[in-house]
């Protein structure tokens, strides 16, 4: 097993409520929404490796961004629900020690609120107003796991006992289902961003 934690970025679903084009290529502040999304997690250095799982209309989302520095797979099974990315994008993550997890749609996150789970010895979750979101954090029990889950569940039953983390002061935790949401966040507040300590940015562990 590596001793590195690896980032995960799920990205498979069709995205059916967004109706025109593939909600990841949909462009806020003039760029992809899962651009905004590898970039959070790419922003962390400490974090290994980075994979991105895609889906639905695959061909078309590789075509369209550039995944240099991270690495694609494809959940041939996306239609099977939340469940078979997240088998995806673990199984290409086996060897790392621990993976914090993101989502494609969520473009507010930011690398201070990923890099806040390095530390985290267990499962944890991020809490926005004592209500979970993500990024979450699976540690090598849940990780073997996640094999067995099926449907649309996601992790949200193996996460029941994990560590909620209030984010709440270090981002926004919306997500983009439809084109309204897309136009809420693009007119919406931002949370000043807090600059990463020094150890975050260089990859070191204090």
């Amino acid at each position: 097993m590596s001793a590195g934690v690896g980032g995960l970025i799920l990205a498979g679903g069709a995205g059916r409520r967004f109706r025109a084009t593939p909600k990841q290529l949909a462009e806020l502040n003039g760029q992809p929404l899962l651009v905004h999304a590898i970039e959070a997690q790419w922003a962390v250095p400490a974090l290994e490796r980075i994979v991105v799982v895609l889906g639905a209309r695959a061909e078309e989302i590789q075509a369209r961004i550039d995944f240099s520095g991270v690495e694609v797979v494809v959940a041939s099974d996306w239609e099977e629900g939340a469940a078979a990315s997240l088998r995806a994008g673990v199984a290409a993550l086996a060897d790392c020690r621990a993976v914090i997890v993101t989502l494609g749609d969520q473009p507010l996150i930011t690398p201070q609120v990923i890099a806040r789970f390095l530390d985290e010895r267990g499962p944890a979750r991020a809490s926005y107003d004592g209500v979970p979101g993500h990024p979450v954090k699976l540690t090598p029990a849940l990780m073997r796991r996640v094999a067995g889950l099926h449907g649309d569940v996601g992790g949200r039953e193996l996460l029941r006992g994990a560590r909620l983390v209030e984010c709440g002061h270090l981002c926004l935790p919306d997500d983009v289902d439809t084109a309204e949401d897309l136009a809420r966040v693009a007119a919406g507040p931002r949370v000043p961003a807090t600059p990463l300590p020094i150890w975050m940015r260089e990859g070191v562990t204090p």
